[in-house]
């Protein structure tokens, strides 16, 4: 009798020019959200500010976080829009890794457990699955790793953010 356990599925995708409007588009998407952050941020700072004539300490802080703020959203608008550039000069027929996934594999006696949760990648071309292949675990790790080292998975916003992470393995 086997159990049947979670595991992380690496998703592959094959650059296309697609690929690269798609991500380009949820970037801006993003940036232009923060944008409308920082606008909003500003308004509303202005409107307080206006109403605490009498209060100068209460408004030299507020302006302080404020400011904070508006350059912590800066920095993840900047962030984006770096990552946006990245994403122009993907070369075509690349693969770029957009992300884990999770998948279940059946574990039963006898089996290598390092083998069945070591890795599962899906390789797709606009959208479409081409490939599911078998990656070792030594591999998976490294890529995973690279994954955590770059942030990758959520913005700042706690959004989904489009991973641009190559391993140079094909």
């Amino acid at each position: 009798m086997g159990i049947m356990l979670k595991r992380q599925v690496l998703w592959r995708a094959i650059v296309t020019p697609q690929l690269r409007e798609e991500i380009s588009e949820d970037l801006q998407e993003a940036v232009d959200e923060i944008e409308k952050r920082i606008q909003q941020l500003e308004f509303s700072t202005k409107a307080f500010l206006a109403s605490q004539r009498g209060d100068l300490q209460q408004a030299l802080e507020m302006r302080r976080l404020v400011e904070e703020e508006r350059k912590r959203q800066e920095a993840a608008r900047d962030e984006l829009l770096q990552r946006k550039a990245q994403v122009e000069q993907l070369q075509d027929e690349t693969e770029v890794v957009r992300g884990i996934l999770e998948g279940w594999v059946e574990v039963n006696e006898g089996d290598d457990l390092m083998k069945a949760l070591g890795g599962t990648e899906i390789v797709t071309r606009d959208g479409k699955v081409i490939g599911i292949r078998q990656i070792d675990a030594a591999r998976a790790k490294t890529v995973a790793v690279a994954q955590a080292a770059s942030g990758a998975g959520q913005d700042r916003l706690g959004q989904r953010a489009p991973l641009i992470i190559t391993d140079g393995d094909g």
